[in-house]
C-alpha cells in the first residue's frame, strides 16, 4: 500500500493539467499513487492525462458533480494512509511530499500537515504568505490555529495532507456546498485536532485562473452553513474572528451583486470588531461603487499589487 494517495480533481483544466501532473511525478518522495477524477471535462483535459503512462496513475471519470464530490470519490478509491490534495491548476515543488512525510513522522496524530506555499497572482507576480503569531522559520504544532490563520490561511488545499482516517471521520467534503467546502472541512478538523506547519515553501497556488469567487456570481453558489460552528465560536474568540472574516467576504460579494437581503444575513452575525472600520465602511458603500472598486482591484492585481479584506 502506498503511504500517499494524491487526489487531483479535474474539470476543464487542459491549459494546466500537464504541468500539474508532471510536478507530482517529479516528487523526491515516490511512495504514492495518483488518483485523478475527471469531473465531466468537455475540453482536452482527459486526452492530455491519458498521455501519461506511469502505473501509479489511476483515472476515474464521472459526470460533472463539483469538486467536493470529485474529492470524495478520490478519497473512497484511495489506498494510502495520507491523503494529499492537488488542484489541477496548481503546482508542487519536488520536495512537497518529502516535507509532509517529515512532519508526519515528527508530529504524529495531528489533524493536518501543512507546508508553506506561494501565491501566483499574475503570470509574472508571486506573493509570499505569512501567519499572525508565527515566525518565518517556525516549524511545528501551531499554538492557536484560528488565531494564526491571518492574513493568509495556514491550510490551503494543495499544500496539505490529512490521514484518510480523519477524513472519513468527518465524512469528507460537504457536497451540498459549491464554494468554501475546503474551508468548512479544515475548520471542523481544526476545532478538534492540532495542526502542524512546515517552514518550507513547497507549492504554488495559481490564483491567476478563472475559478476564483470574484470572477463568478455568488448568487448561484451554495455556501456553507456557519451556524454549525456557533457553540464552538462561543468558546474560541479566534474561531469567531476567523469565521467573521469569511462571513464578511460573502456579505461584501452579495452586496456588490446587489443582493442586499443575502448580504445583510451574513453581515448581521459579524462581530464588527473582527472586521475593522475599513471593511465596515466598505460594506456601507452603494453596490455600484463596490463594483467599480473590484474592477480597480483586478486591474491592480495584473500589475502585481495585491490587497485583501483579511489583513
Amino acid at each position: 500500500m502506498p503511504l500517499f494517495s494524491v487526489i487531483i480533481p479535474v474539470y476543464n483544466k487542459a491549459n494546466y493539467i500537464e504541468e500539474t501532473l508532471k510536478s507530482v511525478l517529479e516528487q523526491q518522495f515516490n511512495d504514492y499513487e495518483i488518483i485523478i477524477i475527471d469531473d465531466g471535462s468537455t475540453d482536452s483535459s482527459l486526452k492530455i492525462i491519458n498521455q501519461f503512462s506511469d502505473n501509479r496513475i489511476c483515472i476515474y471519470t464521472q459526470e460533472n458533480k463539483g469538486v467536493a464530490a470529485a474529492r470524495n470519490f478520490g478519497i473512497e478509491k484511495s489506498k494510502g494512509k495520507l491523503i494529499a490534495f492537488l488542484d489541477a491548476d496548481d503546482y508542487w515543488f519536488p520536495n512537497h511530499l518529502e516535507e509532509i512525510v517529515k512532519l508526519y513522522h515528527d508530529f504524529p496524530n495531528c489533524g493536518m500537515y501543512c507546508n508553506l506555499y506561494r501565491i501566483k497572482t499574475t503570470n509574472k507576480h508571486f506573493h509570499d504568505i505569512s501567519f499572525r503569531g508565527i515566525s518565518s522559520g517556525f516549524r511545528g504544532i501551531v499554538k492557536n490555529y484560528f488565531y494564526s490563520n491571518k492574513p493568509f490561511r495556514i491550510s490551503w488545499t494543495s499544500s496539505l495532507a490529512i490521514t484518510k482516517e480523519i477524513l472519513e471521520e468527518f465524512n469528507g467534503f460537504n457536497e451540498n456546498v459549491t464554494n468554501g467546502q475546503d474551508i468548512e472541512l479544515w475548520t471542523r478538523i481544526g476545532i478538534k485536532y492540532s495542526v502542524v506547519v512546515s517552514n518550507r515553501i513547497t507549492s504554488i497556488y495559481n490564483f491567476n485562473t478563472t475559478s476564483s469567487l470574484t470572477k463568478q456570481n455568488i448568487n448561484s453558489m451554495k455556501l456553507m452553513n456557519f451556524s454549525q460552528f456557533e457553540e464552538d465560536e462561543k468558546k474560541n474568540i479566534y474561531l469567531k474572528e476567523f469565521l467573521d472574516l469569511h462571513r464578511f467576504f460573502y456579505a461584501i460579494q452579495f452586496k456588490t451583486e446587489g443582493n442586499i437581503e443575502k448580504a445583510n444575513l451574513f453581515y448581521k452575525n459579524i462581530n464588527k470588531k473582527n472586521i475593522g472600520l475599513t471593511n465596515q465602511l466598505l460594506f456601507n458603500l452603494p453596490s455600484s461603487i463596490l463594483k467599480s472598486l473590484y474592477f480597480i482591484k483586478r486591474k491592480l492585481k495584473k500589475i502585481g499589487f495585491e490587497f485583501s479584506t483579511y489583513n
